[in-house]
């Protein structure tokens, strides 16, 4: 595997890491609604700030998110270019063609 696909196959395990967890997945759905402000994410989520940054910043690292500050107020939105990203790699998985069974020593 050459040093680019190593890179690809490392930001897709991330991506799927940030969608395994059904808090994150439920921020994303908000942010289908458009940019949100990290205070109405806080009451949106009724918890702390704290615990929402740590989701946060797993979807950042992802690079699903976007943000931006303004202010004391950090703004989320999501990273259209990622989600697309993300739809090739899930195309991609889907137009495989299947392989014939692989001869070898199992029966």
């Amino acid at each position: 595997m050459n040093a680019k696909a190593a890179k690809q196959l490392t930001d897709v395990v991330m991506v799927f890491h940030a969608l395994s967890d059904e808090t994150r997945l439920s921020i994303l759905e908000l942010l289908k609604e458009g940019e949100q402000c990290v205070c109405d994410l806080t009451e949106a989520f009724k918890t702390g700030q704290s615990r929402l940054s740590f989701h946060l910043r797993v979807l950042k690292e992802a690079e699903l998110v976007l943000d931006r500050r303004e202010g004391r107020w950090v703004y989320y939105s999501l990273n259209p270019e990622a989600i697309e990203d993300l739809q090739e790699v899930l195309n991609s998985l889907k137009q495989a063609s299947p392989r014939s069974p692989k001869k070898g020593s199992c029966p």
